[in-house]
């Protein structure tokens, strides 16, 4: 494997404990500041997060971002300053473009279940746009020991859209199952998140909530190392 590449393990993350909100933070974000983890590429954040059952995110703005929303468990209610009011869960993906500014909140809608999500943040490739908002639930045998396509640059790509050329995939891989990547662009980077299991990457071996991030290769090689492993692939440029 090349030199071009950085390792986040699962436990050197940010931390937040707000009592209702359990935060793991891959990049700077709110009180965690890290002058080495301020982004990847045009990746700014990777939250992982954790919310009591009826607690959430009271209203609060945004602009100028693409903010991506994956459940992994449980039911995440969510309302905007669009008037979009809508409820996610494990196989939806939820994007806003948050363009000229938007307002929203985020909240478990379960009194009695935690809910559990990734919330990832991109820089946009073009500013002050109209803010957009859209949701899309996935078939989940489509990413049964391949890839599957959950955000793109393109409208009338698979899965939802994003003001940037970047591409995720979402993953579910038996043991022993290995599967390859091709880089859309050799000068864009991958940064791997493991959502569960263990998994080698061009040989680099990754445990559960590690991430990896890779750039100045064309292609990766992914194996799964234990039963169930699941992971977030997301190809992006490197330059902001």
């Amino acid at each position: 494997m090349n030199n071009h590449f950085v390792i986040h393990k699962a436990e050197t993350r940010g931390a937040a404990n707000h009592g209702w909100l359990q935060a793991k933070h891959s990049f700077s974000f709110a009180n965690y500041h890290n002058p080495e983890r301020m982004h990847f590429g045009v990746l700014r954040v990777l939250n992982d997060d954790i919310i009591d059952g009826g607690m959430g995110f009271g209203t609060h703005p945004h602009e100028n971002m693409e903010i991506i929303t994956i459940p992994l468990e449980g039911d995440l209610a969510h309302k905007d300053s669009m008037g979009n009011a809508s409820v996610i869960k494990y196989g939806d993906v939820q994007v806003m473009s948050a363009g000229t500014g938007i307002s929203h909140s985020e909240y478990n809608s379960n009194a009695d279940l935690k809910v559990k999500l990734l919330q990832i943040w991109v820089f946009p490739n073009q500013k002050n746009v109209v803010p957009r908002y859209a949701q899309i639930s996935l078939n989940l045998n489509d990413r049964k020991n391949k890839l599957q396509q959950i955000v793109s640059p393109n409208s009338n790509d698979e899965g939802v859209w994003i003001y940037q050329n970047a591409w995720f995939y979402l993953s579910k891989l038996d043991k022993n199952v290995e599967i390859n990547y091709e880089l859309k662009n050799k000068n864009n980077g991958v940064y791997v998140f493991v959502i569960e299991g263990d998994i080698a990457i061009n040989q680099q071996v990754l445990n559960k909530r590690d991430g990896f991030g890779i750039w100045a290769v064309e292609k990766l090689n992914i194996q799964s190392n234990s039963e169930n492993t699941e992971f977030l692939l997301m190809e992006l440029p490197m330059e902001i």
